[in-house]
């Protein structure tokens, strides 16, 4: 029997207020967060106080932080490391471990095809930071840095090789770059530990539910779920708006996106954890 697919959400897409983030996903039946902001403020600029509040209003309601939404490596490659940059990803590491969350979302840099040396350099350095702490980073494919196409992805996994590394795929933003998830899933399906759900349209890049564009979302799940992907898949609508480093989709549209990820699930018979 396939294993289970267990829901995440990007939940500050429902509103920056954050008992309403767990209200909302309470109804929609999504009991993860991948937690990027709270009270309009980004998860690594959380004060203590409120980090406790979080924590305190998770407990309570049954829920929990699975990831980590943080901005690390959006930034340009030229941006200091050392001193700089550098101590933005210890702030995501910390907060991972307090939230108990197996994951931290990266980026790989923009304005960095010419890096590539810089780019792997950093890479070592953050997975030699995490050495022994029970969390992994997962590189996201995104607009304009360097792993935004799947060959780049595919060449940083490989240049790391450490388990400690892996992939968030995501198949909108593929879309957005021109490329068919279909033809990239090969590649780094065994790389692949978290899934970000966002569907787009080629050509003009506009994001949909999912199923309704060109993100090629029902095989490649169905190919995931054939193989014992054990992961979750994070609901990342994106339908309202979406900026640099947060997007928004609002309760009602939030609501909808979250009813087609479950429609697609059902339609395709692979199951996911009821909440």
């Amino acid at each position: 029997m396939a294993t289970p697919y267990t829901l995440c959400a990007f939940a500050d897409e429902i509103s920056p207020d954050f008992p309403e983030q767990i209200r909302v996903m309470k109804a929609c039946g999504i009991p993860q967060f991948e937690l990027r902001s709270a009270w309009g403020t980004n998860v690594l600029d959380l004060t203590a106080a409120q980090r406790s509040e979080i924590k305190k209003q998770l407990s309570d309601a049954g829920m929990s932080v699975l990831s980590v939404g943080s901005p690390v490596g959006k930034v340009k490659i030229t941006e200091p490391w050392e001193g700089g940059h550098q101590e933005r990803f210890k702030i995501a590491v910390d907060a991972a471990e307090y939230f108990g969350a197996p994951f931290i979302r990266l980026f790989s840099y923009y304005e960095a095809t010419e890096s590539r040396t810089e780019v792997i350099r950093r890479f070592r350095s953050k997975v030699d930071y995490i050495h022994g702490r029970p969390v992994t980073l997962v590189h996201e494919n995104e607009a304009k840095i360097y792993g935004e196409k799947g060959d780049a992805c595919l060449h940083l996994m490989q240049a790391i090789a450490s388990p400690k590394l892996r992939m968030a795929f995501d198949f909108a933003n593929f879309v957005q770059a021109g490329e068919k998830p279909l033809d990239q899933w090969p590649k780094l399906r065994d790389f692949t530990v978290h899934i970000h759900v966002k569907d787009a349209i080629l050509g003009s890049g506009k994001v949909v539910p999912a199923g309704e564009g060109d993100g090629q979302i029902a095989d490649i799940l169905k190919d995931a779920s054939a193989r014992g992907y054990a992961g979750a898949l994070s609901l990342e609508p994106h339908l309202a708006s979406h900026g640099q480093f947060s997007g928004f989709s609002g309760e009602k549209l939030f609501s909808l996106a979250a009813e087609a990820m479950k429609s697609l699930l059902a339609d395709n018979r692979l199951p996911f954890v009821k909440f």
